[in-house]
């Protein structure tokens, strides 16, 4: 079976489009995929933040994912620093690494053409342990959106770079891409993504947020004055998200959803897709506060970290072997 590995950073409350581009996928692919997922906890203070605010990001994310239906017998989850073989791997990917690559890399880039200043070498390099968490596993596919496809690259690279210096090492992963919902954009600026640094509360549903105010959200999305009902995303990008939205959770298609409503009005599909998300995360957090309180967290961590540490253990044997860290053969 092949192996597929995704993480997610604790640095913000997880939201609709992290379920619906990603968690959702994930209870898919662990039926199909042996599949590892851990909670990326060192990427978490490339930027600074509280040590609480981390502690309950990082119980909050394992106990959604549990809610959303990953299962632990189906899937390993655990948490990045469970694991010394990452940063250990993330320093050997750091001396493979060339700056003019790590320059380029898309979150470092946009915020120096924005001027931003304190950027730390955590920032810079954090491609380097990303790489590192995907080729310790052997890992196949790594899922991603349209915007971070650039690390499983950079992550091949530096794979093929390795083998050639010191022979077959790593497994090259692939991008795996869904086909719908990689991306579900701001309630309020339908251009951009919907993301846990929005400035506007009300473009963002978060998993935790009051169902009844995520339906007022979707009551309040900008759409357009088009005034039909149809699929288009480059013109009616704010209809478009909706459709998809609501399409992604009950698994009915955006063509079947656009053709029951022919001849309607925005507000009859707001009411129908608010009412969705409304029933959708009433029964999440209802599953949610049950993990919580149950304890089951510590035990699922630490049978996760028991399997994920002895197959990332192997493979930096290997690699330190060859490298010449170990001063025997």
């Amino acid at each position: 079976m092949d192996r597929v590995l995704s993480a997610v950073k604790p640095t913000g409350r997880l939201t609709l489009g992290n379920y619906i581009g990603a968690i959702r996928q994930f209870v898919q692919y662990q039926d199909q995929y042996e599949m590892f997922i851990f909670i990326a906890n060192e990427h978490a203070i490339t930027i600074p933040i509280d040590p609480k605010e981390l502690r309950q990001n990082t119980k909050d994310l394992i106990a959604l994912y549990l809610a959303a239906g990953l299962d632990p017998e189906k899937c390993t989850l655990f948490l990045q620093t469970d694991v010394d073989a990452h940063a250990k791997l993330g320093w050997v990917m750091t001396c493979m690494s060339y700056m003019g690559e790590l320059q380029r890399m898309t979150q470092y880039k946009s915020k120096t053409i924005n001027g931003e200043t304190g950027i730390t070498a955590g920032l810079f390099t954090y491609p380097c342990l990303m790489a590192a968490d995907i080729l310790l596993y052997d890992a196949k596919y790594v899922p991603v959106g349209i915007d971070q496809k650039q690390h499983v690259e950079l992550t091949r690279n530096l794979a093929e770079r390795f083998n050639h210096r010191y022979s077959d090492t790593f497994v090259l992963p692939e991008p795996l891409m869904a086909s719908t919902g990689q991306k579900i954009y701001s309630l309020q600026d339908p251009t951009k993504k919907m993301s846990k640094s929005e400035e506007n509360p009300k473009g963002t549903i978060d998993l935790l947020d009051p169902p009844a105010a995520a339906r007022k959200k979707i009551m309040s999305a900008v759409t357009d004055s088009v005034g039909i009902i149809q699929y288009d995303p480059e013109n009616q990008p704010g209809l478009a998200n909706l459709l998809t939205i609501e399409s992604c959770l009950t698994n009915e298609s955006i063509d079947s959803i656009v053709e029951r409503f022919q001849g309607k009005g925005y507000g009859e599909l707001k009411k129908e897709v608010g009412q969705v998300v409304f029933d959708f995360l009433t029964n999440l957090q209802a599953k949610y506060k049950e993990i919580i309180q149950s304890g089951k967290i510590d035990e699922v961590l630490a049978q996760g970290a028991e399997k994920a540490n002895y197959i990332a253990n192997k493979k930096i044997r290997k690699v330190y072997k060859k490298i010449g860290f170990t001063i025997t053969k």
